[in-house]
């Protein structure tokens, strides 16, 4: 569901989205790097 949301959220730039994922990983008590982690994830290497 995470990186349902995240994709969405990247998609759109859609902040509600962005709210609804914080809330969703705050809840599954994911760690701040794994957030990093899907951040970083889709970026063009420089």
């Amino acid at each position: 569901m995470l990186d349902f949301t995240w994709k969405v959220f990247k998609e759109t730039g859609n902040i509600d989205t962005y709210l609804l994922f914080k809330e969703l990983e705050k809840d599954n008590g994911d760690l701040p790097e794994q957030t990093e982690e899907l951040a970083n994830r889709d970026l063009p290497i420089s």
